[in-house]
């Protein structure tokens, strides 16, 4: 078994550099993976640009991976060599008020995989057995990789409350705005109007199955929703963004009543918001943080063929090739939704 493996970082703003790191022995619960497949997450992109704002450069990046068990610790029993599984790349203490709950997105020491050294854009991963996923064979490491974003989408949706025959915006067209799209539609709403800035996304949006989708540039996002839905607004919005121009529309666009679910990541977290509009339509704002419980009924919805997460990954490169993929993802007229990387 190698002793050594390459391990990207980003050491500088617009930099990918790949660090040879040492193998360490397994402890009795540890999982070693053999990395098949890796996304690039938005999160990621924020810290390419080093615009992320609670990350300090140099840092690990990658976080949404899937691969093939090689090895195991003493004391693990839910996995062994030749698994195919995805990584829920968590880490919490398990012991504090949420952790004790089960609502360990709330854990007061939550971090994630990469922010602690070790990224998905590698060779070889470990993690606890607790935070691996068996993967059905008739899904691809591809598509496992994408359990991960899968996951957070599923679990906005649930935080939203959205009820079947109910209707929501979801303001951004990138990876998260279109599972969003997708999640809600399983979930029941009757419509789901897509709000984004790239014509090609829009048109995916559409592929995928919503009511409308509005190049926010070109027409007015708040007149259409308003049209179409007898002036009254939708039901459940979700910004994916991460700006204050789309989080205010997203609370513009509610009923009376209504929710906007916060999922977007704000490199500026300073903003201003029409406060009003909170006591005149009783409308709320919620956050929604990562996931709780989610991965498990997302590797069920693919494995039912619910959903086509293959429908939005544009670009597989080889694990060499990962800056590229990052350029393609920032260039505004590249027509990238999802990129992987994968290892042979």
């Amino acid at each position: 078994m190698t002793e050594t493996y390459p391990m990207a970082m980003i050491t500088e703003p617009g930099k990918v550099e790949f660090v040879e790191r040492r193998l360490p022995a397994l402890r009795e619960s540890d999982v070693l993976i053999n990395v098949r497949a890796a996304a690039i997450c938005g999160s990621d992109l924020h810290i390419y640009k080093d615009a992320h704002p609670a990350v300090t450069l140099p840092v690990a990046i990658g976080h949404e991976l899937s691969g093939e068990v090689i090895a195991v610790g003493d004391q693990v029993s839910q996995v062994r060599p030749g698994d195919r599984v995805a990584v829920e790349p968590v880490l919490v203490c398990g012991k504090c008020y949420f952790c004790q709950r089960g609502q360990y997105q709330r854990c007061t020491e939550i971090s994630f995989q990469y922010r602690q050294g070790q990224g998905g854009f590698t060779t070889h991963f470990i993690s606890h057995e607790n935070w691996v996923h068996r993967l059905p064979d008739h899904i691809s490491y591809e598509e496992g990789a994408l359990m991960e974003p899968l996951s957070v989408a599923v679990h906005a949706v649930k935080i939203s409350g959205l009820g079947m025959g109910e209707s929501a915006a979801v303001f951004g067209d990138g990876p998260i705005g279109l599972l969003i799209l997708m999640v809600a539609s399983i979930a029941g709403a009757e419509k789901v109007f897509v709000v984004g800035a790239r014509e090609f996304r829009l048109e995916k949006a559409l592929q995928l199955g919503a009511s409308r989708a509005i190049n926010n540039f070109e027409e007015d996002a708040l007149n259409t929703i308003f049209d179409e839905t007898a002036q009254l607004g939708v039901d459940r919005a979700f910004e994916a963004v991460g700006i204050q121009t789309t989080l205010v529309q997203s609370l513009q666009a509610l009923k009376k009543g209504g929710v906007s679910t916060l999922v977007g990541l704000f490199e500026k977290s300073e903003i201003k918001i029409p406060a009003n509009l909170f006591v005149q339509r009783e409308i709320t704002l919620t956050g929604s943080q990562g996931y709780n419980w989610d991965f498990q009924t997302v590797i069920e919805l693919v494995s039912q063929k619910r959903l086509n997460l293959s429908s939005i990954i544009t670009h597989v490169l080889p694990l060499t090739a990962l800056e590229e993929g990052f350029k393609l993802l920032i260039d505004p007229d590249g027509k990238a939704i999802k990129v992987v990387v994968t290892n042979e």
